[in-house]
C-alpha cells in the first residue's frame, strides 16, 4: 500500500503495589523485572519499551502517585503482545500478580494506535487511560477484548472527566 500509514501497538498497564518495591513483599517481582523485561526485547513482534535510569520503568512517576507503576510497550500488533504475556515468566509473573498489586475497579491497561516509529510519553498514556475510563473502549483507547483496526483517532470530545477515576490526577 503505498502511501499508507504504518501503525503499530502501544500498550501501558498501570499497577498500584501492595508494598515499597524494596520490600520482602515484591523481592519475587523485582527480582524478575530484569529477566521479564530481557524477555519482552527478545520476543516477536516486540518494538519498545518505557525505561527509567534503571533500566525498567519501577521510576518513573504516574498519575502523581508513588504507589502505582508503570508498563508501556509498543508491539507490531496484539498478535505479538498477547503472545508474549501469556507464555513464559511473564505468564508466571501475571499468575502472581495480586501478591504484588492491588486489586483495583478503575481501568488500569490501555491500547491505542501508533504510527510506526512514535514513542508514547507518559502523558499519552496517561490520557488514554482517563478516556478508556470515562468512555469505555474506542478507538481511542481500547483493550484486548475489545480491540479497535490500526489507525489513528481522536479523543470523544464534549466529555468531561469524573472526580471519582480512582487515581489522583
Amino acid at each position: 500500500m503505498t502511501g499508507a500509514i504504518a501503525y503499530q501497538l502501544a500498550q501501558v498497564n498501570i499497577g498500584r503495589l501492595t508494598a515499597p518495591l524494596d520490600s520482602a513483599q515484591l523481592k519475587d517481582f523485582v527480582d524478575n523485572l530484569d529477566p521479564v523485561n530481557a524477555d519482552a526485547d527478545a520476543a516477536d513482534g516486540f518494538v519498545w519499551r518505557l525505561e527509567g535510569d534503571s533500566g525498567d520503568a519501577t521510576d518513573i512517576a504516574v498519575f502523581g502517585d508513588e504507589w502505582l507503576i508503570i508498563n508501556m510497550s509498543v508491539w507490531r500488533d496484539a498478535d505479538a503482545l498477547t503472545a508474549y504475556m501469556y507464555q513464559g515468566r511473564h505468564r508466571a509473573m501475571l499468575a502472581r500478580r495480586r501478591e504484588f498489586f492491588e486489586r483495583v475497579q478503575e481501568a488500569m491497561v490501555a491500547l491505542w494506535w501508533v504510527p510506526a516509529g512514535h514513542r508514547p510519553t507518559v502523558a499519552e498514556a496517561e490520557s488514554r487511560l482517563l478516556h478508556l475510563r470515562t468512555n469505555g473502549p474506542t478507538p481511542y483507547a481500547f483493550t484486548l477484548r475489545t480491540l479497535f483496526p490500526a489507525q489513528g483517532a481522536e479523543p470523544v470530545t464534549a466529555l468531561e472527566l469524573p472526580d471519582d477515576l480512582g487515581c489522583s490526577v
